[in-house]
């Protein structure tokens, strides 16, 4: 065997031993699923709900990881400390990338640099609802109820710089409404609060409000989505009654540590978006009140850049500072 017949041998051992590494088939072992917020809200939903599928998809375990604290800033350092390998990835709204940037002074991570945006999954309409006992049995009588009688009445939210605040808020300044804001620390507060007549109105999701409108005990006035909302199609859009272009539905996505090859990052977005794609994937998470969307990486770039700019406008109409 001459030279370069030994020196080839080498190097196509050398291929041999290499690629199974670098070619191993994603995911070999679990992935993680980590959400910035306590179980029961949207992207733990959606996290679960989804991450379920994919789990079967790729024949490995899919484990969520609930990690709250600080609007997103503790599940932000976390993935800072991951390697870009696809096996830890955040389901989260847009608050922690649309949102964040405003409200705090010091944020301790790059919305934009620090990530790799992968997919957008899901989106979920908000809908006002009131207390029945409040003499207003629609929109347009909302309005007027409250544009009579400013400062009378109050909404509850999630928290200051929540998407509940700045719907309610972007809400207020379009209409000329004048309604005292009360923080709760989660739906979890802010909707039992307006069934106890505590405040008068709240923003929130199908899945914190459907059982309360089934009792009447809360009633439903007006949806934060561009058109009306297949899960209460009588209920009017913002957007129908005053205010064109009206869209504070949350988004929800999966995202990863800054890094990831496009190559991985394309992969995982292309099995999720075909997991929300599945007829029965989509049915379940429209009886959550979820709509399935799925799309590449630049969709979900795309999106962010877009909910950024509706954000700052709403941020400094609502004045919201976290410290």
């Amino acid at each position: 065997m001459n030279r370069r017949t030994f020196a080839a041998v080498l190097a196509a051992a050398a291929s041999l031993l290499a690629g199974p590494a670098f070619a191993q088939p994603f995911p070999a072992r679990s992935v993680t699923l980590v959400v910035p917020y306590s179980p029961g809200g949207l992207p733990d939903t959606v996290a679960r709900v989804v991450g379920q599928k994919l789990g079967e998809r790729w024949a490995q375990a899919v484990v969520v990881e609930n990690r709250p604290g600080g609007n997103g800033v503790v599940s932000a350092q976390y993935l800072a400390t991951k390697a870009p390998d696809g096996y830890t990835l955040l389901v989260t709204d847009g608050t922690m990338f649309s949102v964040n940037p405003f409200i705090y002074r010091n944020l301790p991570y790059d919305p934009q640099k620090d990530f790799t945006f992968i997919s957008l999954a899901a989106r979920a309409p908000l809908f006002l609802a009131v207390h029945p006992s409040l003499p207003a049995r629609s929109f347009p009588e909302f309005l007027q109820l409250v544009k009579e009688n400013p400062g009378k009445y109050s909404y509850g939210s999630s928290g200051i710089g929540s998407i509940h605040h700045l719907t309610t808020e972007s809400m207020k300044a379009a209409l000329g409404l004048d309604l005292l804001h009360v923080p709760f620390k989660g739906t979890g507060q802010s909707v039992p609060a307006v069934v106890s007549n505590q405040v008068t109105a709240v923003f929130s999701a199908m899945p914190s409000l459907a059982g309360f409108v089934k009792e009447s005990k809360l009633r439903l006035l007006a949806v934060n989505t561009p058109r009306r909302s297949t899960l209460a199609p009588d209920v009017v859009t913002i957007a129908e009654s005053g205010v064109p272009g009206f869209d504070f539905a949350p988004t929800i996505g999966f995202s990863g540590p800054a890094g990831m090859p496009a190559a991985l990052a394309a992969k995982i977005s292309a099995d999720v978006a075909e997991v929300l794609g599945d007829p029965s994937m989509k049915e379940r998470l429209h009886v959550l009140g979820i709509d399935a969307v799925g799309g590449s990486p630049q969709d979900y770039v795309s999106q962010v850049a877009a909910d950024r700019a509706r954000f700052e406008k709403a941020v400094k109409l609502a004045g919201a500072k976290a410290d």
